[in-house]
C-alpha cells in the first residue's frame, strides 16, 4: 500500500540538497551518516518539525501560543506523515522538586495506595504528596534538604558597611540590595561589623521582614527592611538568581539532609501511614526492581485497579535498564540518557498507536548490554503499530534496524545527500563511508605497551563504590566501562580527588554545557573575531568596528540580527529574512571592503576548515581554528551557534582548548558521545599523540572501538545501583578477552 510510505518531496533545510526520500511506516528506520551531514536536519528539522506544526495547527491561535514552537522546514511536500513524538537526548529540567517518582506518575499512584491501604489512616492521597500543604515537611519546605549559610565565607566581619563587607555580587557596594542597609538608619556605615552589639549584629544578620518605624528620607516607602540571612535565602537560592551566582552561592552556602523529615521530605503524619511495615518514604528508597515485587506481594481487592498501574510503569522501566535507579531520585540529577529511556518507558504504556516516535542518538551512554534492553524496548512499541526513527552511529543499532538511510557523504556544505535507503543486508554491500567503516576490520591494541608508572587508590568509597582497590597505568588510554549505573562516573569522581590531592593537573572534562548563549559560536569561542576584523580593517585603512554586526557594521533594517520577528500575539511569531541584508546582519557598505578577495560575510560562511586554510599564515587565528579540527569539527560554521551543537561536540569544543598540555591527565565523559565511526578513529589519533606527548587519558566510554584501543581496561558491574559499584575486571584489553568475564566481553567478537 501507498500510504505504508512517508514520502519527502525536495527537501532544502539548511545542507539539504534538495532531498526526496521514502521511509517506511511501522518499521525501526535508522538515519546514520557522519557528523554534521544533515541526519538531525532531514528528522528533527524538517520530519519532525512540518508533523508537530501541522499538528498545533488543530488547536486554536490562544493554545497555539503555549505550545513548543517549532520553524516552518524548507521542503516541497511531505506525504502520509503520521504525528511525531520527539523523544530527545536530554537532561531532564532542574526543578527540584521534579522525582523519578512524580515525573512517571508512579508517585500518584503510590499516593492513592497509601490512601485506600495504609493504616493507620491519616487522610487522602494529597497528605502523601511533598508539594502539598498536608503533606510537606514545614522545616524544608518538602525539599528534603535544608541549606546552611557558612557566615564567615559571606561576611568579612572585619570590615565595615562602607567597605563592601558581603561577598555577593547585588549586595557589593552602592548595589541596589547594598542600599537596603546602608539607607535604613540602622547602622553606623563606617563601624567594623565585628564592633556591633549583639542587637546590631541580629538586626543586620537575622532580622524577618518588617516595616520600619521613622526610616531616614532615602528610604524607599513602600520597602521592607530584612536581614541578610533571611532575605539571601528567601530571594536568592533555588530562584533563577541563584542559578545565575552559583559560582558564588557555592562558596558560602552548604546544603545538608534535612533532620526533621530525614530527606524524606514528608511530615510525621504521612510518614506515620504504613503497608506491612513500610512507609510511602521506605518504598521510594528501594530500587525500582525491588520495589515492583513489594506491589505485586500485595493481595487487596481495594487496591487492584492502582497496583496493575503501578507494577505497569515500574516493569517498563526495569524493561529498559532502569532497574538500579529509585523513585525518590532527583530527576535533575539523571544523565541524558536516563532521561530519554525514562520517556521511552513513559511511552512503553501507553494506548497510543500509528504514531511516529523519533529518537536522537539513543544508544547515547549505554553499554553494548543496556543497547539490547533499549532495543527490545523500541521493538515492543513498533509491535504495537508505531513508526519508530533513530538518529544513530552505534553498530549494532544499525544491524537490527528494519530499514537504513545514510546522509552524507560529508560534514556541512560536503552532505546533505541520500547515500543509500534499504535493508541492512543491502546496505553491507553498499560503498558509503558509513557502511565501509562497518565492514572495517576492527583494530585492537597489542600488549607490548610497557607500564611504567603506575597510580594507586586503596579502600575508597563513594555513593555505590565500597572499598575500592585498584591500579592503573600513567601514561596510557585507560577506559572505565560498564553497563549504565554501574559505578564508572563515582569511580572517576574518586580518580580526580586522589590525583589532585598528589598535586598532578587534571584535565576533566564533562559533557555538561560550556557555558554558551545564543550569540556564542567558535569564532567567539576561540576569541578570534577581533583578530578577523583587525585584518580587514588593516586591509582596506578603515574602522575595525565597521566588521561588527554588533556596532558600526549593523544593517539598519534589522540592527544586525539577519531576521525580523513580527510579533503575532496569540499565534506564533513570524520571523522573516531580513530584506535588506538577506540575513548577512551586516549593511550594504561593509560588503564593499575585501580581505584576500573575501568580504566579512564570506568568512563567517566559512567552516572551521575552510577558514583553517584561508588563515593559515595568521598564527593568532589559525592555532585554535587546527585544535577545532582535530576534535574532528572541523565542519562546524565560523557562526554556527553553539546552542545548535550536541553535549558530545561541545565537549569536544571543551577539549580542544587543553591539546597543548603535557604531563597532564585527562578525565573524560564519553567522548565519542554523537560520533560517527569514522570521527573515532580521528580521536583516536589524537589520544595517541596526547599520550605520546607524556599525558595520561582516562576515559568513561562504551564504544567497542576504543575499548579495543585501550591499553587498561577497568570494568564496574555487574549491574547498576546497588547491585553495581564492583571492579569485575582490570587489565589489558587480550586479558580481557581470554577471561570469563560476562559483561562486554561477549561482544567483542
Amino acid at each position: 500500500m501507498d500510504n505504508e510510505w512517508i514520502e519527502i518531496s525536495n527537501a532544502y533545510q539548511n545542507n539539504l540538497k534538495n532531498v526526496s526520500v521514502r521511509v517506511p511506516k511501522h518499521q525501526l528506520t535508522v538515519f546514520t551518516g557522519v557528523s554534521g551531514s544533515g541526519k538531525s536536519t532531514l528528522v528533527f528539522d524538517t520530519l519532525v518539525a512540518q508533523s508537530r506544526r501541522e499538528l498545533n495547527d488543530t488547536f486554536s491561535s490562544y493554545i497555539q501560543h503555549m505550545l513548543p514552537k517549532y520553524g516552518r522546514p524548507e521542503v516541497n511536500d511531505i506525504i502520509n506523515l503520521p504525528i511525531a513524538i520527539p523523544i530527545e537526548q536530554r537532561k531532564m529540567s532542574g526543578n527540584i522538586r521534579s522525582t523519578v517518582g512524580t515525573y512517571t506518575e508512579i508517585y500518584t499512584f503510590l499516593r492513592l495506595l497509601f490512601s485506600r491501604l495504609g493504616k493507620p489512616f491519616v487522610g487522602y492521597s494529597d497528605v502523601f504528596s511533598f508539594n502539598h500543604p498536608q503533606g510537606k515537611c514545614e522545616v524544608c519546605d518538602g525539599l528534603g534538604f535544608i541549606k546552611d549559610i557558612n557566615l564567615q565565607y559571606l561576611v568579612d566581619f572585619n570590615q565595615s558597611l562602607n567597605e563592601d563587607p558581603i561577598n555577593f555580587p547585588t549586595f557589593g557596594n552602592d548595589a541596589w540590595r547594598w542600599k537596603r542597609y546602608a539607607y535604613s538608619g540602622l547602622f553606623d556605615l563606617d563601624k567594623k561589623i565585628k564592633d556591633y552589639s549583639k542587637e546590631e549584629l541580629d538586626l543586620l544578620l537575622y532580622a524577618p521582614q518588617q516595616k520600619l518605624t521613622a526610616p531616614p528620607a532615602k528610604w524607599p516607602k513602600t520597602a521592607l527592611y530584612e536581614g541578610i540571612l533571611p532575605r539571601i535565602k528567601r530571594s536568592i537560592i533555588n530562584t533563577a538568581e541563584g542559578k545565575r551566582h552559583k559560582k558564588q552561592l557555592d562558596h558560602f552556602v552548604i546544603t545538608k539532609v534535612c533532620l526533621a523529615c530525614n530527606g524524606s521530605r514528608l511530615n510525621a503524619k504521612s510518614l506515620s501511614c504504613k503497608i506491612e511495615g513500610r512507609n510511602i518514604s521506605d518504598l521510594v528508597a528501594m530500587p525500582i526492581d525491588e520495589l515492583s515485587l513489594f506491589i505485586k506481594s500485595l493481595n487487596s481487592s481495594l487496591v487492584e485497579d492502582v497496583t496493575i498501574q503501578i507494577v505497569k510503569r515500574l516493569d517498563a522501566l526495569t524493561t529498559i535498564g532502569l532497574g538500579y535507579l529509585n523513585l525518590a531520585r532527583s530527576t535533575d540529577t539523571l544523565s541524558g540518557g536516563e532521561a530519554q529511556r525514562i520517556r521511552i518507558a513513559k511511552h512503553i504504556t501507553s494506548s497510543l498507536n500509528d504514531v511516529m516516535y523519533v529518537l536522537d542518538e539513543p544508544s547515547s551512554g549505554l553499554h553494548p548490554k543496556d543497547i539490547e534492553r533499549i532495543y527490545n524496548c523500541l521493538n515492543i512499541l513498533k509491535k504495537q503499530g508505531n513508526t519508530i526513527i533513530l538518529v544513530e552511529h552505534n553498530p549494532l543499532l544499525i544491524e537490527k534496524a528494519d530499514y537504513i538511510i545514510d546522509v552524507g557523504p560529508g560534514p556541512g556544505e560536503a552532505g546533505g545527500q541520500i547515500q543509500f535507503a534499504g535493508t541492512y543486508d543491502d546496505f553491507k554491500h553498499a560503498d558509503t563511508i558509513t557502511s565501509l567503516a562497518l565492514r572495517e576490520k576492527q583494530i585492537e591494541k597489542n600488549d607490548t605497551h610497557r607500564f611504567n608508572n603506575w597510580f594507586s587508590i586503596e579502600n575508597q568509597s563513594l555513593n555505590t563504590l565500597k572499598n575500592i582497590s585498584l591500579k592503573l597505568p600513567l601514561n596510557s588510554l585507560t577506559v572505565l566501562c560498564g553497563v549504565a549505573g554501574s559505578g564508572k562516573t563515582s569511580l572517576a569522581q574518586i580518580i580526580r580527588l586522589k590525583l589532585e590531592k598528589k598535586n598532578i593537573d587534571v584535565i576533566n572534562i564533562s559533557q555538561k554545557n560550556i557555558g554558551i548563549s545564543l550569540r556564542s559560536t567558535p569564532m567567539t569561542y576561540l576569541d578570534i573575531f577581533n583578530d578577523i576584523r583587525k585584518l580587514f580593517a588593516k586591509a582596506n585603512k578603515v574602522s575595525a568596528a565597521l566588521f561588527s554586526y554588533n556596532s558600526k557594521g549593523a544593517c539598519p533594517h534589522c540592527k544586525g540580527k539577519g531576521v525580523i520577528v513580527n510579533d503575532m500575539y496569540f499565534m506564533d511569531d513570524v520571523v522573516s529574512e531580513c530584506e535588506l541584508c538577506r540575513g548577512t546582519r551586516y549593511a550594504s557598505e561593509v560588503l564593499q571592503y575585501k580581505y584576500n578577495k573575501k568580504t566579512i560575510v564570506d568568512v563567517l560562511s566559512m567552516t572551521v576548515s575552510q577558514a583553517l586554510s584561508f588563515f593559515n599564515e595568521e598564527p593568532k587565528i589559525s592555532v585554535g581554528l587546527q585544535a577545532i579540527c582535530d576534535v574532528s569539527l572541523g565542519y562546524l560554521k565560523l557562526n554556527q551557534s553553539l546552542k545548535t551543537l550536541s553535549g558530545g561536540e561541545l565537549q569536544r569544543i571543551k577539549l580542544s582548548s587543553f591539546l597543548q598540555k603535557n604531563g597532564s591527565v585527562y578525565i573524560i565523559d564519553e567522548p565519542t558521545n554523537g560520533l560517527h565511526l569514522k570521527d573515532i578513529d580521528h580521536l583516536l589519533t589524537l589520544f595517541d599523540k596526547l599520550v605520546e606527548r607524556g599525558n595520561t587519558i582516562i576515559i568513561i566510554e562504551h564504544s567497542l572501538k576504543v575499548i579495543r584501543r585501550a591499553d587498561w581496561l577497568i570494568e564496574m558491574g555487574p549491574e547498576g545501583g546497588k547491585m553495581g559499584g564492583n571492579i569485575m575486571f582490570s587489565g589489558t584489553y587480550n586479558e580481557l578477552k581470554k577471561s570469563n568475564d560476562s559483561i562486554t566481553r561477549p561482544y567483542l567478537y
